[in-house]
């Protein structure tokens, strides 16, 4: 008889009862082929004094496998593995066989090599630098929490818990569109807006409509690296434009549009990511013109328009476009907090219509109770206060961060103080690499990350992003610190 007794075990602390605990590995021994099909089963009694359970769960068990079609029962002979079981085919197992891992698949798939990024490793102890994020800690987290309870206590709460509209939250919509208008000079209505989950999901259904294999987008010559990766992703081809002081080189995009169809162009017209500079007036007025004369469509990453320092937000592309060629695409996530995915696209409505129309195979909807909740915190005030509290902190840490780094680094970096926005553009001294800065700073628990997106051309400018917003003012003289004893070490390596 099969070694019922050895190769079957009980859980009896698992919330699982015994006789589905029994079923599935009655069926685990079927799919090995230890009991092979017409192996006839020990009876109830006999299976039950064998494991050492109670009758009623080898019968419960038995009309489980009967019920799923594992098994048959012959009336006068007994229970047998059901005869039409095809064998299941498995590997060889054999000594000279190659022992299939679980991390692998049995078939094939296309895989994106551009969609695996170097990815940072965060450890206990360590300070990993980020390219500009806020700080979580500060979300007012009581704040959303009471209007969510507040909304889900309502009778008709239930109403959004089914389908709703693909397009976003209506609620959400209208203030938005309100609020879009009052801060940013937006002329539009809830019908030119689709709510995302986060702008890089705006960027995303904006390149699908967009772009096919091979069609041009210009990018700047150091670019947001998750747009790039998404405009490859579609097989697009990347055209770099220069960026300087004033953004992107609108003349340069002129010279190119004289010579090939382009698309789009993607830009970050308010801090240019990674760069931190803002778009020019001119160069602003410029590229709205070009939109129009050559017909491509400007995806306008407005990504942190409230983050402003020196002066009051300078009112994105969007809000002067008349020809309908800019796509407005910003979110609540960057203010707040990343988790919360919330964000927005606006463009014309037949272009909208479009984008929701393709969102609704890839992400049916989204979280209606938390685009109401938001819905309420924007139209109560609480996000701008939220605002005005984290602009004064960013503020101070900024200026902390700048001072540190001109007082204890400038030997080895050079910047300039951003204006706005949550991270610095630091240059590396060109007797320095980061790679060598990276190794180095391992040893100090520091995690520099991936900084070679920053330079997808090579164009040797060594720099990279620093964010100053997520570290308090502790952890920024830590993370100066840290960054001391890298240079100290690399040094004292040299002249040794």
């Amino acid at each position: 008889m099969f070694p019922y007794k050895t190769s079957i075990t009980f859980d009896r602390k698992s919330n699982q009862p015994l006789y589905l605990q029994l079923s599935n590995q009655l069926i685990a021994l079927i799919n090995a082929n230890r009991l092979p099909s017409k192996t006839k089963l020990p009876g109830s009694r006999t299976l039950a004094a064998l494991l050492e359970v109670h009758r009623k769960t080898i019968v419960a068990c038995y009309d489980e496998l009967l019920l799923q079609g594992w098994i048959e029962t012959i009336p006068q002979r007994g229970t047998f593995v059901h005869s039409d079981l095809p064998e299941l085919q498995q590997q060889d197992f054999s000594e000279d066989s190659i022992i299939k891992d679980k991390n692998t698949t049995g078939f094939q798939f296309y895989k994106r090599d551009h969609l695996q990024k170097n990815t940072a490793i965060v450890s206990t102890g360590f300070i990993t630098l980020n390219d500009g994020v806020s700080d979580a800690r500060l979300t007012p987290i009581n704040d959303i929490a009471r209007i969510y309870r507040r909304i889900t206590s309502k009778k008709n709460a239930s109403e959004h818990l089914s389908y709703g509209s693909v397009y976003g939250n209506e609620t959400l919509r209208v203030i938005l569109a309100s609020y879009l208008s009052q801060t940013r000079g937006l002329d539009i209505s809830k019908e030119q807006i689709l709510i995302t989950r986060g702008s890089q999901n705006g960027i995303y259904l904006a390149s699908q409509l967009l772009f096919k294999k091979g069609d041009c987008v210009l990018v700047g010559d150091t670019n947001y690296a998750s747009a790039d990766t998404t405009f490859k992703n579609q097989e697009a081809k990347l055209i770099r434009v220069d960026v300087d002081v004033f953004g992107l080189n609108t003349n340069q995009i002129e010279e190119i549009c004289q010579k090939q169809n382009i698309k789009g162009v993607y830009v970050t017209s308010h801090h240019h990511h990674p760069t931190t500079v803002t778009l020019s007036a001119e160069r602003r007025i410029h590229l709205l013109n070009l939109a129009q004369k050559y017909n491509f469509a400007i995806i306008e990453d407005d990504y942190d328009y409230d983050f402003n320092y020196n002066h009051s937000p300078i009112l994105p592309l969007a809000s002067h476009d008349v020809n309908g060629n800019v796509i407005y695409i910003g979110s609540v996530c960057k203010t707040v907090a990343p988790v919360f995915r919330v964000g927005y696209l606006v463009a014309p409505k037949a272009f909208v219509d479009e984008a929701a129309a393709y969102r609704k195979i890839v992400d049916r909807q989204g979280d209606a109770l938390l685009e109401l909740t938001f819905a309420s915190f924007i139209k109560s005030g609480d996000l701008d206060r939220h605002i005005k509290k984290v602009l004064k902190i960013y503020k101070v840490r900024r200026d902390l961060m700048c001072s540190l780094l001109t007082e204890k680094l400038a030997a080895y970096f050079e910047f300039e103080i951003p204006k706005g926005g949550m991270a610095i553009w630091l240059s590396l001294t060109k007797k320095l690499t980061w790679k060598r800065v990276a190794e180095a700073a391992l040893l100090q628990q520091l995690e520099i990350g991936d900084w070679t997106r920053y330079d997808p051309e090579n164009l040797g400018h060594n720099a990279i992003r620093l964010g100053f917003a997520s570290y308090n003012e502790a952890e920024i003289y830590q993370l100066i610190e840290k960054f001391e004893l890298t240079f100290k070490a690399i040094e004292e390596e040299k002249s040794s």
